[in-house]
């Protein structure tokens, strides 16, 4: 069955810096995203990972291309239409993880759900259910995230991005700040949500994180290098370690 295209972005251009000294980030860069799968975005450190994510997502705007994501040229969007198209079709999960401190798990969760519904029981029962699948108890909804620890409040920050149920989740990162126990749990959430059908793009350096993803792209030079589909992550799968650790060396990783 063919994949359908979530993302479509043609002829990229991103630079940075004055007329003095411009910064090409990425010109001339093709992609699509398909819906269902987990994307990895890999590079070299300073290679533009970051910046095209913010620019598939809306965060930030190219110079230069088109991206229709879902239909829509997102690219054509002025920015306040651009902030409600980001709130109802993006989830963001980040290195930092900014929960309101002042506020409850569950409360950051419904705040987050209100934007997009007025109706707070429903959103209240989706984020039982969602505290449920990341493993967060009951007795910890009510804590705040200086209350816990790292790894439970970045799996309460998915929580946040999810509840909106939006069309794609962006992740930059999402375990560089976390201890390698917290980082595998914050993964196994990633894998769990994927498995139910969330698209998924992540940009990361780490090759553990990156092992979960479905499909990597690879970008260097400011265009995609290459690419390596896995399909879904399945732990202590041999075959498919070694066919990611083949395409990382040959990408000069």
């Amino acid at each position: 069955m063919e994949k359908q295209t979530i993302i479509s972005a043609r002829h990229l251009k991103k630079t940075f810096g004055t007329k003095e000294n411009i910064q090409t980030i990425y010109s001339d860069l093709n992609l699509d995203i398909y819906k269902g799968d987990f994307t990895v975005i890999m590079g070299s450190s300073g290679a533009g990972k970051s910046t095209l994510m913010y620019s598939l997502s809306g965060m930030d705007q190219p110079d230069g291309g088109r991206i229709d994501f879902d239909g829509t040229d997102i690219t054509k969007l002025n920015s306040d239409r651009l902030a409600v198209f980001r709130r109802r079709q993006c989830g963001f999960v980040f290195q930092q993880i900014y929960l309101i401190d002042k506020m409850s798990l569950m409360d950051n969760v419904i705040t987050a759900g209100v934007l997009t519904s007025r109706n707070r029981e429903d959103i209240k029962n989706r984020a039982r259910q969602l505290f449920s699948l990341v493993n967060i108890p009951e007795n910890t909804w009510k804590k705040t995230s200086s209350q816990i620890s790292g790894g439970e409040a970045q799996r309460a920050g998915i929580v946040r991005a999810v509840i909106n149920q939006p069309n794609v989740l962006f992740a930059d990162e999402p375990t560089g700040a976390l201890n390698s126990a917290n980082g595998t749990a914050v993964l196994d959430v990633f894998s769990s949500l994927h498995g139910k059908g969330q698209s998924i793009v992540m940009v990361t350096h780490d090759k553990k994180s990156a092992l979960r993803g479905s499909r990597i792209l690879y970008i260097k030079d400011g265009k995609i290098f290459g690419e390596c589909k896995l399909g879904k992550y399945e732990p202590d799968n041999a075959e498919r370690t070694e066919t990611f650790e083949k395409f990382i060396g040959e990408m000069g990783w």
